[in-house]
């Protein structure tokens, strides 16, 4: 289903100002001689026109040098020359133009970005229609943001990864990102792409509907785009939704190279054909190409399987937040610019998401939560007991964990040899059950 983009057409605030009172335009109203009664001399007048003006005048215009008034001098001295007038006011002038000029760029800087953001009227308007069948919004203040990466061909530079099937699209990674109500920790939960689930009926690109039925997760998107994922997710977690955000490979890559890369170890070299990626083993910098090929490959990385490349999914992830807070990007505007010209370029949001400001809102309520904080694990699963090539939830563990999600409870992650032998034991359960998963904090050379 295609988003439809909408302008985003913004007018400036206004740059007008009131008039500005001269400094130097009082300069002579204090006189001790202005109240004396005198006859007025020959050019008195236009002595005081000189004055005003802000001419030095020698002796009046029609008078000599015995024609001066007394108390024409300032009580405190001669105040500034014409000249130290003139240089004031330039440099006034100056310093106008520059702010001004800094105040264009920066809303040039502001409209550019904010129209890179694509807005999904169509996910919104499909929602609506099943509203009564969602679950009910959290009163909690914690906010639930479904991230989809595409794996879509379309775009600049996507094709090179090979043609869509009949022109269609699955979600290649789907991460439930959770957000505390006090911003203090953020859970990002994966949903495998084989994991089966019930599909519900969604209305397909053509007008068409698909019929509701048990199928691997990444067809929802297939079958109807973010509108059916978030439905399928809201009937088998039953967590509200909150907002949506889909980016494509270009969108990753752009990421990746506009903090300068990620840094990874590899135990072992890499040489993946199709995720066109060859590297050596060992401490390495991989930019936005490389990166892509590392989080995508499969085949040749482990055992081959997608819960394995889910777990490297989540370290580099965890790896980049750490890059963003450690080189203190988030504080720097001119290298925050690069970043946020990358992430949304490449992005398509729902309403509730599309502007610069709702963004970065967002970015900022969160940019203090530790990295120790910051959460990866993917859903509790097993093979499916009909397909060992798919997976299945694990109960009752999987929805121990959609529940505190709901509730905004605290989810405590453990390393999974951790986790793995706290079952082989058989201890019962804690009361704050654990789940195996990472943090950003360990990073991914140790």
């Amino acid at each position: 289903m295609d988003p439809h983009v909408t302008d985003k057409a913004g007018t400036p605030g206004d740059g007008n100002a009131g008039p500005q009172e001269d400094p130097d335009a009082s300069a002579g109203a204090a006189d001790p001689g202005a109240d004396r009664e005198r006859p007025a001399a020959p050019g008195a007048g236009d002595a005081a026109k000189a004055r005003d003006g802000g001419e030095e005048d020698a002796g009046g215009s029609g008078g000599g040098p015995g024609d001066t008034v007394p108390g024409d001098a300032h009580p405190g001295g001669p105040g500034p020359s014409g000249r130290s007038r003139y240089w004031l006011r330039w440099a006034a002038f100056g310093t106008s133009i520059v702010v001004l000029a800094a105040a264009g760029a920066g809303w040039w800087f502001y409209r550019k970005l904010d129209a890179n953001i694509t807005t999904d009227t169509s996910t919104a308007h499909e929602l609506e229609v099943y509203e009564r069948e969602r679950p009910t919004p959290a009163q909690t203040g914690a906010r639930n943001i479904l991230l989809l990466g595409s794996d879509t061909r379309e775009g600049e530079g996507n094709d090179r990864y090979g043609k869509d099937e009949a022109g269609s699209q699955r979600s290649d990674t789907t991460i439930l990102l959770h957000i505390s109500a006090d911003r203090q920790s953020a859970t990002a939960m994966s949903v495998p792409r084989d994991l089966m689930v019930t599909i519900p009926s969604c209305g397909k690109p053509d007008g068409t509907r698909t019929r509701e039925q048990v199928a691997q997760f990444n067809w929802a998107f297939q079958f109807g785009g973010a509108a059916c994922t978030i439905r399928t997710v809201e009937r088998f977690t039953g967590i509200r939704i909150d907002h949506h955000m889909v980016v494509d490979f270009r969108g990753f890559k752009d990421m990746v190279d506009a903090v300068g890369g990620v840094e990874v170890c590899l135990e072992e070299p890499i040489d993946d054909r199709a995720a066109r990626l060859e590297l050596p083993a060992g401490r390495q910098t991989l930019d936005g190409e490389e990166a892509l090929g590392y989080v995508r490959a499969r085949k040749t990385l482990g055992n081959g399987s997608d819960t394995e490349r889910m777990e490297r999914q989540q370290q580099f992830l965890g790896a980049l937040v750490n890059k963003v807070q450690s080189n203190g990007v988030l504080l720097n505007p001119a290298r925050l610019y690069p970043v946020l010209d990358a992430a949304t370029g490449s992005l398509t949001t729902d309403p509730g998401l599309d502007s610069l400001k709702e963004l970065y809102d967002l970015t900022r309520s969160i940019r203090s939560v530790p990295s120790e904080k910051v959460q990866f694990l993917t859903v509790p699963r097993q093979p499916y007991h009909l397909d060992p090539n798919r997976d299945e939830l694990v109960e009752p563990e999987a929805s121990e964990l959609f529940e505190r999600l709901r509730e905004d409870a605290p989810v405590t992650v453990v390393p999974k040899e951790e986790k793995e032998r706290e079952q082989a034991t058989g201890r019962p359960p804690s009361p704050d059950p654990t789940f195996s998963g990472t943090t950003a904090a360990e990073g991914m050379c140790g």
